[in-house]
């Protein structure tokens, strides 16, 4: 039982520390946000005051300096300088060495621990933290800047007159101007809308109640009905209930004025259900039960400060990731009992065995999507790691460096974005060393001292595209070329596109660094973020230009568990084409003699098609059939085609990885086991729409 509680503290306390290094990075930014203050200083409380529940006290103990400090500046006796915020920082990284460790903590970080003690306190009274013992609570909150007023929950109640719209008044435009001053729920009435032949288009049949949470005052909601006509009504009204609690519906309907205290009271001693009762004895309507239930659930989604909570909170259920795999692994198993409970039902020519069969695939693909979905993650959660990552090294390198995240939250699968990590910390500490320069220089070149790196993700077809950019020196063409010749990966005389230059810097132990620091220089590095996508079946490339920056593009498919695969054969052999790359299938004319070659062009829409010749490509020497047919695939640039004997179908694949002696087959993803037990290799699309590129690039040469 005390492993579990420790267990639960542990994962508090590490998502407690992920959310604090995200808004110490906040308040770098912003220093004097009073919301982004006060939630690191809870943060440092409840990380406090739990550590010392489960007996660490010597995170307890230390934290409580942090948590002293950062008392003060909420306070306003101390500022936010650049060197609180990396103290801060710090000590973030100190208390989880310190959770690593337990309360077996050894001299040397007991250390470790009274010397940034030390350095809290010399920072509290450098900055005069110590100046003024006491503060009276109402200083205190003057100390703080804000502009933000109270936020006040009030009752609007519209009734627009049946002409309201032959003066020109548009009441929905009212009501979204109504929405756009807060947090709203709007409730339409409309039981007097007369059946369709009976309607006026030109009549107002609706009302609405708004329960409206707002800065605003009355007198700026009154604004919004200035120019309202006469027989139009509308009241405005505060409510005084508790926020954040589940009001009673019967002190709702009082408070609005619909009922009074003594028919609640009455209905409520005969133990019968309140709404029902009140509009069976035809007290309220079921217009004002509706309205009155809409603002119940307002009310309870607000927190006492009006911010609406978050209700994910009590929905979501925190499960071990290794469940999670585990029950992916098990839709996987199904899947392929499945295909083969599929092959036996064909083969036996059962109806009823064929529509079990068919019963069976809906619930399994149900459940892999279910399953997949579940696995799924924003990439933001990724890319929040790398704020730090730019911070320290903007800090140790001397240069102003700002991280932008465009498309956190598009989603990839969980097991993606954990092999992600070492590939995108690659890239962007290149790009903060190599491409962003110093403040002085920027300077010179008539741009901002503070460089941007910008991290964005967008979902393209069946893949994701994920791009670091930064607005740098840019790649030098010239001394990648010369530092490949020198390492004689390409020959003087070699002629090669841009793309191919600065694909070279991927190639292992590559480096233009004219000097080794504890960042860069020594030639390793960006070989790695080559190798790890391919293992995740994606590919990276590179665009620059001189002067403005450069770009890393990684592309990678969403998910590496199970996926829907088009089956085709090859002479005897059985492949699978990812379904979601496909774009169409073609039955196309070739000719013998087109079949020698490796690169076949077709016309397909009007357009010309270039295939790769999968024939060709695999050396496959069975006779060939009476035609072949084409298959033609997206990669997120362009469509390709692949030229196969026969296309059989498509079913669900799940993905096995092929071992070490395979890593470098050209063409091949990985693999999967049909019904029947054999196995079908996966193709790479990226890989060979790569192929086709390259023989265009080198036919244009």
């Amino acid at each position: 039982m005390l492993e579990q509680l420790n267990s639960v503290f542990f994962d508090e306390a590490n998502e407690l520390l992920d959310n604090l290094e995200e808004q110490l990075l906040a308040l770098s930014d912003n220093s004097g946000d009073p919301e982004t203050i006060a939630a690191v200083f809870r943060a440092m409380h409840t990380i406090k005051g739990s550590s010392a529940m489960f007996g660490f006290n010597e995170i307890s103990t230390f934290t409580h300096e942090a948590e002293s400090a950062m008392d003060q500046v909420r306070n306003g006796l101390i500022p936010v300088t650049p060197d609180l915020i990396n103290l801060l920082l710090k000590a973030r990284d100190h208390i989880r060495s310190l959770l690593d460790v337990g309360t077996e903590v050894s001299e040397e970080v007991h250390h470790q621990s009274e010397a940034l003690i030390l350095d809290f306190k010399v920072y509290v009274q450098s900055h005069g933290g110590n100046a003024v013992e006491t503060v009276s609570s109402v200083k205190k909150i003057e100390k703080i800047p804000t502009d933000k007023g109270a936020s006040f929950t009030w009752r609007i109640k519209f009734r627009p007159s049946a002409t309201i719209m032959q003066n020109g008044t548009r009441p929905e435009l009212l009501i979204k101007e109504l929405t756009e001053l807060g947090t709203a729920t709007v409730v339409p009435f409309y039981n007097d809308l007369p059946p369709l032949s009976k309607m006026d288009s030109e009549l107002c049949y609706f009302s609405w109640d708004v329960i409206l949470t707002t800065t605003k005052t009355k007198n700026d909601i009154e604004d919004v009905f200035i120019f309202l006509d006469s027989e139009s009504k509308f009241e405005v009204e505060k409510i005084d209930l508790l926020l954040g609690e589940n009001n009673k519906i019967g002190e709702i309907l009082v408070s609005r004025k619909d009922v009074s205290q003594h028919d609640v009271d009455e209905i409520l001693r005969a133990k019968k259900q309140l709404g029902s009762m009140l509009i069976d004895k035809k007290i309220v309507s079921e217009e004002q039960i509706r309205s009155a239930l809409a603002e119940q659930q307002h009310l309870k989604s607000l927190t006492p400060t009006g911010q609406v909570q978050n209700q994910a909170s009590s929905s979501t259920l925190r499960i071990s990731s290794a469940k999670l795999d585990q029950l992916v692994d098990l839709v996987g198993e199904l899947v392929t009992f499945n295909a083969r409970l599929d092959q036996e039902a064909t083969k036996t020519e059962n109806i009823t065995f064929k529509n079990l069969s068919e019963q069976c695939d809906r619930i399994a693909v149900m459940m892999r999507d279910i399953s997949m979905g579940l696995r799924m993650i924003p990439v933001g959660t990724l890319f929040q790691k790398f704020k730090r990552t730019v911070h320290d090294l903007s800090m140790q390198l001397g240069k102003q460096v700002e991280m932008v995240t465009i498309g956190a939250e598009t989603e990839l699968d969980k097991t993606v974005i954990e092999k992600l990590n070492d590939p995108l910390l690659h890239l962007i500490r290149n790009s903060v060393d190599h491409g962003i320069e110093l403040p002085n220089e920027r300077i010179e070149k008539g741009k901002s001292p503070v460089g941007t790196v910008t991290l964005s993700a967008k979902h393209v077809g069946a893949f994701i595209n994920i791009s670091i950019k930064d607005d740098g020196k840019g790649l030098d063409k010239n001394a990648i070329r010369e530092k490949a010749i020198q390492k004689k990966l390409i020959g003087p005389d070699d002629s090669l596109s841009d793309s191919e230059i600065f694909n070279l810097i991927f190639q292992p132990g590559f480096s233009t660094a004219k000097q080794v620091t504890s960042v860069s220089g020594r030639g390793v590095g960006l070989d790695v973020v080559k190798k790890d996508l391919g293992t995740l079946g994606g590919q990276v490339s590179t665009e620059s230009e001189q002067g403005k920056g450069t770009t890393f593009i990684l592309k990678i498919p969403l998910t590496m568990a199970i996926i829907d695969g088009m089956l085709v054969t090859i002479g005897s052999v059985t492949y699978i084409i990812p379904l979601n790359t496909i774009s169409e299938c073609i039955t196309s004319k070739i000719t013998k003699e087109q079949m020698d070659d490796y690169f076949i062009v077709t016309k397909n829409h009007g357009k010309d098609l270039k295939s790769v010749n999968l024939r060709k490509f695999f050396k496959i020497e069975e006779p060939l059939p009476d035609h072949q047919e084409i298959v033609s695939v997206y990669d997120g640039d362009e469509v390709y085609g692949l030229v196969v004997d026969k296309i059989l179908g498509s079913q669900q694949t799940v993905i096995k990885p092929l071992g070490p002696l395979y890593g470098n087959c050209t063409g091949i993803n990985s693999s999967t086991i049909l019904g029947d037990g054999s196995v079908a290799l996966i193709l790479d699309i990226f890989q060979l729409t790569m192929m086709i590129k390259n023989s265009e690039s080198a036919d244009g040469q």
